[in-house]
């Protein structure tokens, strides 16, 4: 079984794609594998303040100071836009440029 998050753009990878896999401890079960899209990962702005960890599995988390999960959803990539669809419904996009993400008046960078 083979579930996609996001259509890929000619020549990109997909967003993330779960294979199902036989689970070591139930070989009953079955178990999904993530391959993660080359954007998935941490983005901060420069003074640390605001931090989205966009997950390989279509879900993002986002910090803010100290408040943990401010805010948390789903997202999409097509090419370099993101669509962002948080819990509540509020939806947001951005645009990832040489690295960069900008992102409702914000700029993230990746965090290595």
């Amino acid at each position: 079984m083979v579930l996609a998050f996001a259509a890929p753009v000619a020549g990109e990878a997909p967003l993330a794609t779960a294979v199902s896999v036989a689970n070591a401890s139930d070989p009953n079960q079955e178990t999904p594998v993530m391959k993660t899209h080359p954007y998935a990962g941490m983005w901060v702005t420069a003074d640390g303040y605001i931090r989205h960890e966009l997950l390989p599995n279509g879900r993002y988390d986002e910090a803010r100071g100290r408040k943990q999960s401010a805010y948390r959803g789903s997202y999409t990539i097509t090419g370099n836009h993101i669509d962002y669809v948080d819990d509540t419904g509020f939806t947001a996009d951005g645009e990832f440029v040489d690295g960069v993400l900008y992102h409702a008046g914000m700029v993230l960078y990746r965090e290595d």
